[in-house]
């Protein structure tokens, strides 16, 4: 039987390292080609990955919640030699002397691997040697240098060197949160009460070896059920209090009158549902926001140390809730979609993101968010700027209120509209409040009176 390696694969080119979550297979099952191994998760996305091809699962050599270097073998599967996809060589190496020298941590000797090579010990000081060698030799030096860029906007913000930061990660690769944790070392307190203020037994960890920023000594009682953080939840934790610390937050708030959009979808959503197409509201507002940013360049934008970058594209990040935590895939280039198209985007993506269906390409670049917590009658929002973005909007519950109503003649009435609150959150640094005004003023006229151009 010929023996099929199953690799971590490379989910985005920033990325590195994944953790992998969840077998959905045991060993000595069967699997059919394409269908779902194992869940891995990033700090991109989580995804199932797929069978490279039919056969049975013959080893399992990385754990469930361990993160492993991209390319390095995770399983094996056994198959007929006629559908092996893999070259043996790789199978067949048999001198483990070899392994430092491969280009990736993919390459294995006959024993089962549970972790990444780890780099050898006197190659580690070359990685704080960036500006002596500006071609990375190796993958640990290119990791070291690159890291995320996340992680370089950050350090170039706060005129950090990263070679001085103790990484933590793959090849010691600088995090977020080693980068925040070296941010507060120059206060004389936090190293000294990182380790007493954690409660037993509790892991305030974000990352290997890294933690965030230590909060009052919080110790279960004997009804309580502890459940650990999940990493996307880690994850979710690192990036809102990274946000908080670097963008300046202010809100602004509008309220939308939705009468002609409603009167516009219950004529519409017949055609849109023989599409296969679900017609919301949110659609109308991610159609409408996507072409006023045209005209609002500065909140389609992001702060680059003492500088501003005007994204060329429209890229609409739309949160989607789930069970176990928060995603935001991206809808690009959405200004350039119609109704429909936008309406489509937004139910494949919400769709796939809750199956675990997103590629990590589907989450990135986007320049602005846009979350919806008025599905679950939120009356309002005010929500946290997803980075490296400038601005996100909240939707909140949409529903029929009494309200004044002017007639062409001049005379007020009371009537029944159809209305719910717009808020924006916005980076105070490059946004300024007249500046979000405008934005909200132009999006609620969009959306008031012009909804039919929308489609």
């Amino acid at each position: 039987m010929a023996k099929i390696d199953v690799v971590m694969p490379q989910m985005g080119e920033s990325i590195a390292e994944g953790t992998l979550s969840k077998w959905l297979k045991k060993v000595g099952e069967s699997v059919k080609r394409d269908e779902p191994m194992f869940e891995i998760s990033t700090d991109k996305v989580d995804a199932e990955i797929p069978a490279p091809q039919a056969g049975v699962l013959a080893e399992i050599l990385v754990q469930e919640g361990q993160t492993v270097a991209v390319q390095t073998v995770v399983a094996r599967l056994e198959a007929d030699g006629t559908g092996a996809v893999t070259p043996p060589p790789r199978a067949e190496v048999p001198k483990p002397a070899e392994t430092p020298k491969a280009p990736t941590p993919a390459a294995e000797s006959p024993k089962p691997v549970a972790k990444p090579v780890p780099p050898p010990a006197p190659e580690r000081p070359a990685a704080k040697a960036p500006s002596q060698a500006p071609e990375p030799a190796g993958l640990e030096e290119r990791l070291r240098t690159k890291s995320t860029p996340l992680v370089r906007r950050i350090a170039a913000e706060h005129n950090i060197d990263l070679a001085s930061v103790e990484g933590s990660g793959l090849a010691g690769r600088v995090t977020k949160s080693d980068l925040l944790s070296h941010l507060e070392a120059p206060h004389p307190a936090a190293p000294q009460e990182a380790k007493p203020r954690a409660a037993p037994g509790v892991d305030l960890s974000v990352g290997a070896g890294a933690r965030l920023i230590p909060g009052p000594v919080v110790e279960p009682w004997e009804s309580d059920r502890v459940e650990p953080w999940s990493r996307i939840r880690k994850l979710t934790a690192d990036h809102m209090i990274m946000s908080r610390r670097v963008s300046a937050h202010v809100q602004s708030l509008i309220e939308i009158d939705y009468t002609r959009i409603a009167g516009l979808r219950s004529q519409w959503k017949g055609e849109f549902g023989e599409r296969g197409v679900n017609l919301t509201y949110l659609a109308f507002i991610a159609a409408a926001t996507a072409r006023t940013l045209r005209r609002h360049p500065v909140l389609n934008s992001a702060v680059m140390g003492e500088a501003t970058i005007y994204r060329g594209e429209i890229n609409l990040g739309i949160a989607v809730a789930m069970d176990w935590g928060l995603i935001v895939p991206v809808i690009r280039r959405a200004d350039e979609l119609n109704l429909l198209g936008i309406a489509r985007a937004i139910n494949d993506l919400a769709d796939r993101a809750r199956s675990k269906k997103l590629s990590p390409d589907e989450v990135q670049k986007g320049t602005f968010t846009i979350t919806n917590p008025g599905v679950f009658g939120t009356l309002v929002g005010l929500p946290v700027i997803n980075q490296p973005q400038a601005g996100i909007l909240a939707v909140g519950a949409i529903g029929k209120q009494p309200a004044v109503v002017t007639a062409p003649d001049g005379s007020d009435t009371i009537g029944i509209r159809t209305r719910g609150l717009l808020a924006l959150s916005f980076d105070h640094r490059i946004v300024d409040g007249a500046d979000a005004d405008r934005f909200l003023a132009d999006l609620r006229l969009a959306l008031e009176q012009k909804p039919e151009e929308l489609a």
